[in-house]
């Protein structure tokens, strides 16, 4: 076959197979959901049913303030063909308005007419642009969708240059409306909405489910297969009662349909908190919110499903939160009252630890003198246990420093000493002779000790026969020493003693213990680089054992002073109360140290005139004036005082914290109510000390 300038031009054969190709593409086109994924699939058919090389579908877009776009939405090129260009051209508006060819097919495809030939046939854009790519022949027909242009569908021939069969034309026509119809049908609304909807179901976070009025699954989305453990495959037409109903609710329902309706309670409509069973036939909370759907004949319910799990264990972290934060106001509360209660407890037994110990100084026969002893030795326990109480409930940072683990256990018996007398609880004790030094907080340890106390006396509530704590401090060969307490009661289950040192576990009754002692001891003791543990007592019973690092230096550690601080010859005592004063002014006489007492601090000029003192005694805490400014006032007019000034108060650890807020250069030293004379010895050789280290 010849062409119009004699040039020979191949007909290739054409296979019968082009229009069943092309039915076999309009039916793939379709039936596919999606047929974006299947269009390359059809180009390739297409292509090949033609005998041609390449197939592309163009897209013609309206780009805002440009006009049109001819851009690709898909294409296929025949990898046995060597030299093709891999991407086709995008044509835009520029290159329509500047090529009188491209001008006048763009009204042709708008009309829907065939665009068809051979390269050498055409000229401007289009030809320079088809030579690049090897194009001999070509055609091209118009996708129409919704009414309006939508693209172009075209085949290329880079081997031939052949004249186009009507048949040939006749199947890329069939696919280019098979085209159109799978577009109008992808954008349709119901198509949308179809994707939509699965899309959204998919992806939800919560389980749905779906069945039908038989209670045959027929949705299963994999935030079910997730929450459930069962997969889609598994389950879809099963019935739902067998699968996520716990087994304990099945009992008197036919299928998972009846279940829904319920008996006297129906869940459809209802959003409602139940509980369901998963594969491993664990059953778990959640909030169900079912609906019933009704599609053509068919009665569907649908259930939306979420995993309640995670909000309890929110809720019950936020209870034990409050609970804590609840148990601390309450601890800071105490502190506040104790802190007055001590204060106004200290004052008086200040006077009669002084009295006490001066009638035994004076005492005229041994009668006497014993008498006034026991008194003196009762007010100071009063005094300590005082102090612990305070110590335990006053919430302050760790002050670590050298002390007697002996004298911090005693402290803990005496503070708890009533509750065990009162349930006949026999006490034992087996401490180190001598001190026990360890670097540590005596408030804190005091504070586990006692926690360690009272939880073996609730231990020992429910024993009918006999009651018995044994409390021993011990000291080790491999430099640990420590303190244990052992009772005979029912000890602590194996299944559970994992768990003893978590904050708010406990096996006590309800109103008895808030469950955070033994996390608080742990607490306390790991701070101060130690261990406790719980160990099993013989033949019944629970041990606590906490052990401390040791210090060096054993009992000489806590050698006292001088008895005397000498040097010291004249005194201040400013203090609200006459007989506090009377009595520190008694102690101090007894030294060799006489005293002056101002019941109301007017100004230093007033209260010092010209007269020396050697050192100034202070309560902190006195109507209308604070012992600290007492201190910086006098510490201005006369700057030698600042290192023989004392703080007398009841309140050690608040004193405590307001000294250590000054310059470290200027803190005055503290003498704790109720004081005795050993105490009052100790402060007078401290300032002693500090004196002579800067002569």
């Amino acid at each position: 076959m010849t062409d119009g300038t004699n040039r020979q031009v191949d007909t290739p054969v054409v296979t019968a197979g082009s229009a069943v190709a092309a039915l076999r593409m309009t039916r793939l086109l379709r039936q596919a959901p999606d047929w974006q994924q299947t269009v390359p699939e059809v180009l390739e058919t297409l292509a090949r049913s033609l005998d041609t090389h390449r197939a592309i579908l163009f897209r013609l877009r309206e780009m805002p303030g440009k006009g049109f776009a001819q851009s690709i939405a898909a294409y296929w090129v025949d990898p046995a063909i060597e030299g093709i260009a891999d991407h086709p051209t995008m044509i835009s508006q520029e290159n329509i308005d500047s090529d009188p060819l491209l001008e006048r097919l763009s009204t042709e495809v708008r009309q829907g007419k065939v665009f068809a030939g051979l390269t050498r046939e055409i000229s401007g854009f289009l030809r320079r642009d088809f030579e690049s790519q090897r194009i001999k022949s070509f055609l091209s027909v118009s996708v129409f969708a919704h009414g309006h242009l939508w693209g172009t569908l075209a085949v290329n021939d880079c081997v031939h240059e052949r004249s186009w069969t009507e048949d040939e034309i006749a199947a890329i026509e069939i696919v280019a409306l098979a085209i159109g119809d799978a577009i109008e049908r992808s954008f349709s609304e119901a198509h949308v909405s179809e994707i939509i909807r699965r899309t959204m179901i998919q992806a939800s976070l919560d389980a749905i489910i779906v069945i039908d009025e038989t209670g045959g699954v027929v949705e299963f989305n994999p935030a079910a297969e997730k929450m459930y453990g069962y997969k889609r495959t598994e389950v879809l037409g099963r019935d739902l009662l067998d699968l996520v109903v716990p087994t304990s609710y099945r009992d008197g329902y036919t299928n998972a349909s009846d279940y829904m309706a319920g008996r006297g309670a129906p869940m459809i409509g209802q959003r409602m908190e139940t509980v369901t069973q998963n594969a491993a036939g664990e059953v778990f909370p959640i909030e169900l919110t079912a609906t019933e759907i009704k599609v053509a004949d068919r009665k569907l319910y649908f259930g939306s499903v979420r995993d309640l799990r995670e909000k309890h264990r929110a809720e019950e972290e936020i209870n034990r939160q409050r609970d804590r934060l609840h148990q601390n106001e309450k601890m800071a509360a105490m502190g506040s009252l104790l802190a007055g209660v001590s204060h106004e407890l200290n004052n008086p037994l200040a006077v009669v630890v002084a009295q006490s110990t001066l009638l035994h100084e004076f005492a005229p026969d041994p009668q006497t003198k014993m008498r006034a002893e026991k008194v003196r030795a009762a007010a100071e326990r009063c005094g300590r246990i005082v102090k612990s109480f305070l110590g335990m409930v006053r919430l302050h940072p760790p002050s670590q420093g050298e002390m007697d683990l002996n004298n911090a256990v005693r402290a803990a018996m005496e503070v708890t000493a009533y509750g065990a007398r009162s349930s006949g609880i026999l006490i034992e004790t087996d401490f180190v002779r001598g001190a026990l030094p360890v670097l540590a907080d005596p408030d804190h340890i005091t504070q586990v000790a006692a926690n360690l106390l009272v939880n073996s006396q609730h231990a020992l509530a429910a024993n009918n026969g006999d009651k018995r704590i044994k409390v021993r401090t011990f000291r080790r060969e491999d430099g640990k020493c420590g303190f244990l307490v052992e009772d005979n009661g029912p000890g602590v289950p194996m299944n559970i003693r994992h768990r003893i040192f978590e904050s708010y576990f406990t096996t006590k009754p309800v109103g008895v213990g808030t469950g955070i002692g033994l996390s608080i001891s742990k607490s306390i003791v790991e701070r101060h680089k130690g261990r406790i543990y719980y160990e099993s007592a013989f033949p019944t019973g629970a041990r606590f054992v906490v052990e401390l690092p040791t210090m060096k230096g054993g009992a000489d550690s806590f050698a006292v002073g001088p008895t005397q601080a000498t040097g010291i010859m004249d005194a201040l005592i400013i203090d609200d109360e006459p007989d506090v004063a009377a009595s520190l002014s008694d102690l101090l006489l007894l030294m060799g140290i006489k005293s002056r007492t101002v019941l109301a601090w007017t100004t230093a000029e007033e209260v010092l005139g010209g007269e020396d003192v050697d050192i100034v005694f202070s309560d902190l805490r006195m109507p209308g004036v604070n012992g600290l400014a007492i201190f910086r006032e006098l510490v201005e007019k006369r700057p030698e005082l600042a290192d023989r000034f004392v703080l007398v108060t009841g309140d050690m650890i608040g004193a405590r914290a307001e000294v250590d807020a000054l310059p470290g250069e200027h803190r005055p030293q503290i003498l704790e109510k109720p004081f005795s004379t050993l105490d009052v010895r100790g402060i007078l050789a401290i300032v002693n000390d500090q004196l002579l280290a800067k002569r």
